[in-house]
């Protein structure tokens, strides 16, 4: 086994340093040799040290070292999307309509996930770009400033509902609106103040553990195993109710579950890491763990949100005052409320920081700035101002007297939803780009898994709109 530390040189000029544990290079792309002037930088540097560290632990066979040191991106994606909002969408499901079709159906969407987010992985790891780069190298600027500037307009909307869900959590504790915003912030400074994309991840994955705060609060109001068991078996019909809602409820449930940013967010983060493709088997294993504690603690949110069903679940307003917390709280104890209550601070928090970072990734990347965690505030200025703007952006919104902070907050999934199937089509596009990524590419399989997600998402998100559109011409009841 031959290890050393060689530097890829890129056409556009976009360096990353990692270790080739064969002798042979890990990418199917052209390389050019070193300009004279050119020389290492911190980026550089840090990335070798982690490569280093895989490579000892590689030829050591400390399997389960290995794994802790390569998974991070696709759990971050995977929990960060069980953001405050969807949550709230989950108990608010369960509270009004129990168990049923939505216990299954939360499980379909994270397959649906997996799926996705698996390519986002793959194409990171094998061409060392970020989803925006890549998209405004292959297909020109226009479409690459498109996909940015969509996902900064998403982007900014969910982290808006973002800090609601975290107002909600500290409502409960008798906290204001100007603590949840100073919290957000505070937290996103806090974790990019390492310099290494290394440290960073790990604070985030501290944080995202507690989604685990979701289950332990299902477990305690004492389900039925029984009735969970069956609902995942059977797969109910659709619960009654006006088709515009039915379409609604598909369409935030989808929104809760696969989003723009968070296939932004997991390829730059599988660059970032300097994942390469002998990393591949790790990184799959790091997205369906990911996507597996993601829908068991989905489950959880909307398996106590029915321990409402039948106490006026389905008038709870959850995101006035302290909604859910302390709806559950006056069903099932105190205790119960004050996790659901940790789990939506802990829930809105992961999210700020994921959406912030894929901010931070598409905006630098579009403008061919430096975008890396790796660098330091003077090398990336736009990438951590990125960072830093939109969470203060949208923490600033929430302490505006009069905003439709309930509008935005419900709606935040859907529009996610609506926007998601351009920037699958590109994600597919990418994937089965042979040039690009040579025998890295999309298979049969892939390919047909994707298109039935691709097709899901757009007829859900586009019937929702037209019946929503034809419903306030007053053309259909």
């Amino acid at each position: 086994m031959i290890g050393f530390v060689y530097v890829n040189f890129w056409p556009s000029g976009y360096k990353s340093v990692s270790l080739d544990e064969t002798g042979e290079f890990a990418l199917p792309l052209p390389l050019r040799p070193p300009e004279p002037q050119e020389t290492l930088t911190g980026e550089d540097l840090a990335r070798a040290r982690d490569r280093a560290r895989v490579l000892s632990a590689r030829s050591r066979s400390s399997r389960w070292f290995l794994l802790w040191l390569l998974v991070g991106p696709g759990i971050l994606a995977m929990l960060g999307e069980n953001d405050g909002p969807s949550m709230i969408s989950y108990a608010a499901t369960g509270a009004a309509y129990g168990l049923g079709f939505f216990l299954p159906f939360i499980v379909v969407t994270f397959a649906m996930a997996i799926v996705c987010q698996e390519m986002c992985m793959r194409v990171g790891a094998v061409t060392h770009r970020g989803y925006g780069q890549l998209i405004l190298e292959r297909y020109g600027r226009a479409w690459g400033w498109l996909a940015a500037g969509d996902l900064v307009f998403t982007n900014l909307v969910t982290l808006i509902a973002e800090f609601v869900a975290i107002r909600v959590g500290l409502a409960f504790f008798h906290l204001g609106a100007g603590v949840a915003a100073l919290l957000g912030v505070a937290l996103v400074l806090m974790a990019q103040s390492g310099g290494r994309y290394w440290r960073w991840e790990r604070i985030v994955l501290g944080l995202a553990v507690f989604n685990g705060l979701f289950l332990l609060s299902a477990v305690l109001v004492k389900p039925s195993v029984g009735h969970i068991g069956h609902a995942l078996l059977t797969f109910s019909p659709l619960p009654h109710g006006s088709f515009n809602e039915i379409l609604l409820l598909l369409a935030s449930t989808i929104g809760a579950t696969v989003t723009p940013w968070m296939i932004f967010f997991q390829q730059s983060a599988s660059a970032d890491k300097g994942l390469t493709p002998h990393d591949l088997a790790h990184g799959r294993i790091d997205t369906v763990v990911g996507g597996v504690l993601a829908a068991i603690f989905g489950c959880g949110a909307l398996v106590a949100g029915a321990a409402l069903l039948g106490h006026g679940g389905a008038s709870v307003d959850g995101l006035a005052g302290a909604g859910f917390p302390e709806a559950l709280s006056h069903v099932d104890g105190n205790t119960v409320g004050a996790l659901f209550a940790l789990g939506l601070i802990e829930a809105g928090a992961v999210a700020i920081l994921t959406i912030s970072a894929s901010t931070g990734y598409a905006i630098s990347e579009c403008t061919g700035a430096s975008s890396s965690f790796n660098r330091t505030l003077r090398e990336a200025r736009s990438f951590y101002s990125a960072n830093v703007l939109v969470a203060a952006i949208a923490a600033a919104v929430i302490l505006i007297p009069g905003v439709p902070l309930l509008a935005i907050a419900l709606n935040a999934n859907v529009l996610a939803t609506v926007l998601l199937p351009v920037t699958l089509v590109f994600m597919v596009m990418l994937a089965n780009d042979r040039q690009l990524m040579g025998r890295f590419a999309n298979g049969p399989f892939a390919n047909l898994a994707v298109g039935v997600t691709v097709a899901v998402v757009a007829v859900c998100g586009a019937a929702y709109g037209i019946d929503s559109f034809l419903s306030q011409l007053h053309l259909i009841g």
